[in-house]
This record gives structure tokens, C-alpha cells and sequence, in this order.
């Protein structure tokens, strides 16, 4: 009844619609008296750790000169505390500045600089002289970054380049740093997905040509810094909660877990290629409805609620060939088909790792290039935007180059048996994993009439 009163897409809603869905979300309220459990377990996700062996990590990390880039946000202050329990010989955290409410750490060094300007990161890791770097900072909310398109870019990819080349250029033998979740899609049109996975290339390139050993952390929803919860906070205060959808979850995690998962992918670095590392059992995701409903019990208020759609920056389905019930329940929820038969537990039972394969390919080379050379021309959102686009798609199909035909097949399998077919994207992906796939004789040319026998058995 919610969805009928106001159809999604509407910026301002009239007097009448609010009072509509106003009496509505009470209704709703009314009949699902326990919503507020729901809440209450996003809430206390933020209690999560990883059973660590710290005596183990300090003989890892310890005496070990560390710097931190992001260190004062959410997840670097709480991986500065962390790493302070291992007794490093020094401890500098480097950002734009300190973000307001995350402790500064006493005994650790704070250095100012912003990991877009490659002069003043080579002045820090000069002056820090470390052994390893943890790369934390980054643009992170994704519907900022479809409206700040050239900040996102610059900050996730080219910041991560500007590390990368920091890093080589001081001798720095290992580089950690923290990716997400969304970069599981091997593919997306999100500025901020797209982002992210290009900057996970970007370390693979690097331990591919032995700059350094290379890690990464795949983190969830961040409960301490949550988007969403602080979002809900503020629409209770006498606004309209907005909400995608009425039947959307999401897993979580806390910052203590991505901090843990950080250390963890240090003490498991291997030359040669980039690990990827990412929480094994991430529970049981959360309702995002139930979030907002226990949200309006706990506070008081009688903010309505309006089923909006899917804002740019959040996709509204993913695409069916990512998951593979055969695989997914092996898996971390954060690691695609496409990766999961390279997965295997790390040293830490607790979480997963695979090794990001992405064949050698000139074109994204290329696209690397032109993505660069936009943004140093314009800050205009259209051609960056563009740029990084025509990248994703590069390292889409040097992704699937490099899968194993029995996985592409199932893939095409899935997709191409999806009832109602699909969106414009998706057909594009599903023709290039056809291509690869078709290579080895493992899925017929056209798919217009397939025949099982041409796909490998479940």
C-alpha cells in the first residue's frame, strides 16, 4: 500500500501524500512490534571482532615502521589502535586532516597530506621511512560519488596510484590496503565501484611487476560509520526516511573487524600477485526495513517512510552470473563465482583469500592512461565519468580472460536461462563472458536456442 500511495523517482511529495504514508508507516510500525531486534542487531554488529593471535602478529609486525594513509577517519583510527597493540617501532598516520570524532592515538605521529598530490605523499614516506604502508583513505560513500565524479576518481583510483608509486619510489616492501565489497562486480557502471575495482587492478599490477608484495581487505557495511544509520538519525528528525526499497538487505561488519582484517592480510602477504582477503561468515545480512522501523520506535519519531527507488551510485540488481549456488555458500559473500575457485582460507580460518587474476591486456593499459589524462584536463563529471567507464569495461573483459571456461560456461548458463532477459548492461556482460567462454568450446555461438549438452554438468 506504501509502494501505490507514492510511486518511486518523487523529490518533493505533496502534503497529502505524507500524511498518506505517514498513517501507513504507523500501520506498518504496529504490525511488526519486532523490527526493533532487527535494529538492534545491525546496532550491535558494531561488538563483532576476529579472534586474532596478537602475540603471532606482534612477532609479524612488530618493531616494523608503519604508516597509515586515512588514519584518522573511522577504520584507519581504529587500525592505528590496533597496530599500537604490536608495538611498532613507529606509527604515522597520514591524511587531509583529523575527521572529527575518531581519537587521535598518544605515542603515534600525525602527518598532514592529501594522497591526490603525489609531492607532498613523496615528502611523508620519505620523512617515515617505513616498512609497510596501510592504505586506508578513499572516497566512500556512493552516492556522493556519482555527484563528485572527479573528487571520487582522483581520490580512489589516481590517490591509489600516487601510493603505489610512493611506496615503490622509498623502498616500502609491502603495501596493504582496503578495498569493498561492491568490487566483487567485474563490472558496474557506479562511479564508486568502478572506482574501487580499478584501484584493486592497480595493486595487482603492481605486485604482478614485484614492486612490493600487495594485499587487500574487502570490507562490508562499516556499522560504526554507517551512511545508512546516520542517514536514518537525521530523516527521524523531523524529515522523510528514504528508503530504495522495501525488501533490501545488507551484511555488515565492524570497524574493529576491518581493522583485524587489515592486519590479517599483512601477516599473510605473498609475492607475485595481490591478495585479496575478505571475512569468511559475515552472519546473517540485515533488514534494511526493520533498520528504519526499529530507527522510528527507538527515537520517537513520526517520520513517514517512502519506498523512493534506487538513487545512481546503488544497482538495483546485481548481475545473476555473480553468484554460483554451487560455490556461494563455500565462500565469503564478498568474493564472486568468477573468484571463488581460487579461494581458500587464509592463515586465519576466520577469512577468506584469493589471488585477483586480471589478464595482461594493452587497452586497459591504455584506458588507465586516458583516464588520467581527463581528469588532469577537466573536473567536468560527463568525460571523467566517460573515462572511467570505458576502463571498466577494459578490465571487465581482462577479468573474464582470465576465469576458467567452466566457470564462464555456468555463468552463461545462468544468465542466459534468467526469465524476462536482461538490461542493456548485463546483455553486454553476458555477451563478452559468451565470447571468452565460446573460445574453448564450452557454450554455443548464439544463445538464442541453447542445448544443454554444450554446457559442463552442475
Amino acid at each position: 500500500m506504501m509502494q501505490q500511495a507514492v510511486p518511486p523517482g518523487r523529490q518533493r511529495l505533496t502534503g497529502a501524500e505524507l500524511r498518506r504514508l505517514g498513517a501507513l508507516t504507523r500501520a506498518l510500525l504496529a504490525s511488526k512490534p519486532a523490527a526493533h531486534e532487527e535494529s538492534d542487531r545491525f546496532l550491535a554488529a558494531a561488538g563483532k571482532d576476529i579472534d586474532l593471535p596478537y602475540p603471532f602478529l606482534a612477532e609479524c609486525l612488530g618493531g616494523k615502521r608503519i604508516l597509515v594513509t586515512g588514519g584518522t577517519g573511522c577504520v584507519g583510527a581504529m587500525l592505528m589502535a590496533q597496530l599500537a597493540r604490536l608495538r611498532p617501532a613507529r606509527l604515522v598516520s597520514v591524511s587531509r586532516g583529523l575527521t572529527a570524532g575518531w581519537p587521535r592515538l598518544p605515542g603515534a605521529e600525525y602527518a598532514r597530506a592529501d594522497i591526490r598530490d603525489q609531492a607532498q605523499l613523496d615528502a611523508v614516506f620519505g620523512q617515515a621511512g617505513c616498512d609497510i604502508v596501510f592504505h586506508v583513505a578513499g572516497q566512500r560513500d556512493p552516492g556522493l560519488a556519482e555527484h563528485e565524479v572527479h573528487r571520487t576518481v582522483t581520490t580512489n583510483v589516481l590517490g591509489t596510484r600516487n601510493v603505489i608509486r610512493a611506496a615503490a619510489a622509498h623502498g616500502v616492501p609491502h603495501l596493504v590496503a582496503a578495498s569493498t565489497g561492491k568490487a566483487l562486480r567485474p563490472y558496474s557502471p557506479e562511479v564508486y565501484t568502478a572506482s574501487k575495482r580499478a584501484a584493486e587492478w592497480l595493486l595487482g599490477q603492481a605486485a604482478a611487476r614485484g614492486l612490493m608484495s600487495c594485499t587487500a581487505a574487502r570490507f562490508t557495511h562499516v556499522v560504526d560509520n554507517s551512511i545508512i544509520h546516520a542517514r536514518l538519525l537525521d530523516w527521524c528528525d523531523g524529515g522523510l526516511i528514504r528508503l530504495h526499497g522495501a525488501d533490501i538487505a545488507f551484511y555488515v561488519q565492524s570497524a574493529l573487524q576491518s581493522a583485524q582484517l587489515l592486519i590479517t592480510a599483512a601477516a599473510g602477504a605473498q609475492r607475485g600477485s595481490l591478495r585479496v582477503h575478505a571475512i569468511s561468515d559475515l552472519g546473517w545480512p540485515v533488514a534494511l526495513l526493520d533498520v528504519a522501523l526499529g530507527t522510528l520506535a527507538r527515537s520517537g519519531s513520526a517520520a513517514p517512510i517512502y519506498f523512493s527507488g534506487y538513487d545512481r551510485g546503488y544497482e538495483p540488481e546485481p548481475f545473476p552470473g555473480l553468484y554460483d549456488p554451487m560455490t556461494a555458500g563455500d565462500v565469503s559473500p564478498l568474493i564472486s563465482a568468477f573468484e571463488g575457485t581460487a579461494t581458500e582460507h587464509s592463515w586465519c580460518p576466520a577469512v577468506d583469500v584469493f589471488p585477483l587474476q586480471i589478464a595482461s591486456a594493452p587497452a586497459v593499459d591504455e584506458r588507465m592512461r586516458a583516464l588520467a589524462a581527463t581528469c588532469a584536463r577537466t573536473r567536468q563529471p560527463g568525460p571523467v565519468r566517460t573515462a572511467l567507464d570505458e576502463l571498466s569495461w577494459a578490465l571487465f573483459g581482462a577479468t573474464m580472460a582470465a576465469v576458467p571456461h567452466q566457470v564462464l560456461a555456468r555463468a552463461a548458463h545462468r544468465c542466459g536461462r534468467r526469465p524476462g532477459g536482461l538490461d542493456a548492461v548485463h546483455a553486454r556482460m553476458l555477451a563478452t563472458i559468451e565470447q571468452y567462454a565460446a573460445g574453448a568450446g564450452l557454450v554455443p555461438a548464439s544463445r538464442k536456442q541453447p542445448r544443454e549438452e554444450n554446457f559442463l554438468p552442475r
